[in-house]
């Protein structure tokens, strides 16, 4: 899938940045240490920034999912969703903090199988959520319970793919660049 970029829009400088886009862009660089292209991106708007930030902080904090588990769901929404810019930064945080094991992150990547039993059914949960528009079968909610999640989960995977939405859709609308500290981990 190819991004469409629109002709008039064009990142937000921090250094330039003023009033709204200045404060979410202060923010935002407390909490990462940089700014990325994404960030630079949604800064035009900087009401879907703050609500990325925000959702994105909840999901994370709130959602009783382990790192590992985060980023499953992270990446099977952008993958669904075709965005190469979050694939390569969540596959960096996977990789490198967060724990995925190299192997479960590999078949993400590479749409095989992947060996974890409950990692597979929280992936497919996650994937059949945005490809059904929250409407997964009673057999996938199934085995997603079965394998030990609970309800509750499945509203923190509707945060998540709020939250990722805005992020893909913005990078779709931006052709966004992918930053230097995620290049390593580039998907095709």
């Amino acid at each position: 899938m190819s991004a469409m970029p629109y002709v008039n829009l064009h990142p937000v400088d921090p250094a330039a940045a003023q009033g709204a886009q200045k404060e979410v862009l202060d923010f935002a660089l407390k909490q990462v240490g940089f700014i990325p292209n994404m960030y630079a991106n949604m800064a035009n708007a900087p009401a879907v920034l703050s609500t990325y930030l925000h959702g994105y902080g909840l999901f994370r904090s709130e959602s009783g999912l382990k790192p590992a588990e985060q980023e499953v769901v992270f990446l099977a929404i952008s993958q669904v969703n075709g965005c190469n810019y979050c694939m390569a930064a969540h596959s960096m945080i996977a990789d490198r903090m967060s724990g995925v094991p190299h192997e479960v992150l590999q078949a993400i990547r590479t749409k095989q199988p992947i060996p974890d039993a409950k990692l597979n059914a929280l992936h497919a949960t996650s994937r059949e959520m945005v490809q059904t528009h929250g409407q997964p079968s009673p057999a996938t909610v199934r085995a997603f319970l079965e394998a030990g999640y609970q309800e509750r989960d499945l509203l923190y995977i509707v945060l998540a793919i709020a939250v990722k939405t805005l992020s893909n859709y913005s990078n779709h609308a931006f052709a966004t660049q992918v930053d230097e500290r995620f290049a390593a981990y580039k998907v095709d």
